[in-house]
């Protein structure tokens, strides 16, 4: 795959004329600084950036973290009151990873460091308006969270983008992990998107209440939850994708509503548009391996969703006794579940295995209005291994039916089609992240012309050609205007590896096989 050589190449480059510079918190934290690309960052301890500090990570740096267990855990913690921007590009994400990583080949480990933790004061649920952070030391007290008695749901805590956080996850305590990326009270004025988390041993993404509205989020090969919610979240995301291996993971979605009390308010109520949610596999012995778990009086909006291959139920809501419960939720619209796709369970492709309970199934599944269909999205490709074979893109015509029209509002924006990935566009995973690097995404090809695939040119028309796919009966060729935009079909080659037509004002080319 020559992208993903390039990629390797260039990271390897990198390291090889990289300063090594261990950084070691005393409790003065970083100070305000600026880490660059040129060197490689050792975290040697529980590193923080202190209220009042500005943290810049320069495109392209990597960031490693020591191994240590319990207390003597690494991790990356931006205060509440202090600033991150950690700004990656497409084409050089800033890397979080375990000290043992030469980027040689993928470790296929987790625990080996903590993780990325971002602390910020909009409001809670809880009686105690703000909180302590898991996976910190409760001794520790710049790992407070939350708003106390002056909570900002606006508030701004960094920028976030293009990060790719590898093996995390380290254990410090009974039940006290650190996930893959914390958000602790962050406000929407936090920008957050195009974040990777690989091998985590605990949970990929939480959210500990707070506003904060995140997009192009991955969790792949986690031990536990891939997205997990609690104490009042309530922000909005888009373009989620989860992964889970064939042995470990518990939910891709665990979503909490409050702790003390569980019926604390504002209600954790977010809006989630486009995501695809993978399990272990249909054929999987994990016994704990299910799409959702909600519970605590958790709600949630969830849109143009994809949910495919896992051993067990698709979704199990709370339903108490008596009291207010996550069932409640549901039957008065707080918890909603709009054109979604629902295929590949362990327990049958019918909505009462797909549910864990039959008391609810009919809101899900038999009400018209909500447009929940059990029908395989016909994925492109799911693959758990470095062979090339992941394309989590749906078939056209599947993607395409009865999708929800996301209405653009400064934050979500248009997506006429179901799943996280546009089916008629390049992987947004290309270029960034652990997937893509270590060969599991299919290579996709996008180039722009005029590049190195033209083969000739002259006044009218260009020449593109591309590397031969085996077993391939014709190729698909797509425009746009712009890379990872809205794809258009030019032609269709059948018999032969390049095509031509007159230049025109489309610029990106993408090549799609069939088989």
């Amino acid at each position: 795959m020559k992208k993903m050589i390039m990629f390797i190449m260039a990271a390897a480059i990198s390291m090889l004329s990289a300063a090594d510079i261990s950084v070691y918190d005393d409790g003065s934290g970083t100070g305000t600084t600026t880490w660059t690309s040129d060197n490689v960052y050792y975290l040697e301890n529980h590193v923080f950036v202190n209220p009042g500090d500005t943290l810049t990570i320069e495109p392209g740096t990597v960031i490693k973290g020591r191994y240590g267990v319990s207390t003597e855990s690494t991790a990356l913690i931006v205060c509440r009151g202090a600033y991150g921007i950690f700004e990656g590009t497409q084409y050089e994400p800033i890397i979080f990873t375990s000290e043992y990583d030469d980027f040689s080949a993928s470790l296929e480990s987790r625990g080996l460091w903590g993780g990325v933790i971002v602390l910020g004061s909009a409001g809670l649920n809880s009686t105690e308006t703000e909180s302590q952070i898991e996976g910190i030391p409760e001794t520790e007290p710049r790992g407070m969270y939350g708003g106390g008695s002056d909570s900002d749901d606006t508030d701004d805590s960094g920028i976030y983008r293009y990060l790719s956080i590898r093996y995390g996850g380290v254990e410090i305590g009974a039940a006290n992990e650190i996930n893959g990326f914390t958000m602790g009270a962050l406000g929407s004025g936090t920008t957050v998107d195009h974040i990777e988390v690989a091998y985590n041993l605990d949970d990929g993404f939480e959210w500990f209440g707070g506003t904060v509205n995140c997009s192009y989020l991955i969790a792949a090969f986690c031990g536990d939850d891939c997205f997990d919610y609690d104490v009042g979240y309530r922000g909005k995301g888009q373009f989620w994708f989860a992964l889970q291996d064939a042995s470990n993971g518990d939910k891709c979605g665990e979503h909490d509503g409050g702790t003390d009390p569980e019926d604390g308010t504002p209600y954790a109520i977010p809006s989630i548009y486009n995501v695809t949610y993978i399990g272990c596999g249909t054929g999987s012995a994990n016994s704990s391996n299910s799409v959702f778990n909600i519970r605590d009086n958790a709600g949630g909006h969830y849109k143009n969703g994809i949910f495919a291959d896992f051993p067990l139920t698709g979704i199990a809501i709370e339903d108490l006794a008596s009291g207010a419960d996550s069932r409640q939720m549901l039957e008065n619209g707080d918890l909603t579940f709009t054109n979604c796709m629902w295929y590949g369970f362990g327990g049958g492709n019918n909505y009462t295995n797909i549910c864990a309970s039959k008391t609810y199934e009919y809101v899900l599944f038999t009400e018209t209005a909500r447009k929940n269909l059990i029908v395989d999205p016909q994925l492109e490709g799911i693959s758990r291994t470095y062979d090339g074979g992941l394309d989590p893109r749906a078939m056209s015509s599947t993607a395409t039916t009865e999708y929800y029209n996301v209405t653009p509002d400064g934050f979500f924006v248009t997506a006429n089609y179901i799943g996280a990935f546009n089916p008629s566009a390049a992987l947004w995973t290309d270029g960034w992240t652990y997937l893509d690097q270590f060969g599991y995404t299919a290579d996709v090809q996008v180039v722009e012309a005029p590049s190195n695939v033209v083969t000739s040119m002259s006044d009218d028309n260009i020449v593109l050609s591309w590397d031969v796919v085996p077993g391939a009966v014709s190729y698909s060729v797509y425009s746009a205007d712009e890379p990872y935009g809205t794809y258009t079909l030019v032609t269709t080659v059948t018999g032969t590896s390049y095509t031509e037509w007159a230049l025109n004002t489309k610029k990106f080319y993408y090549v799609k096989a069939n088989n």
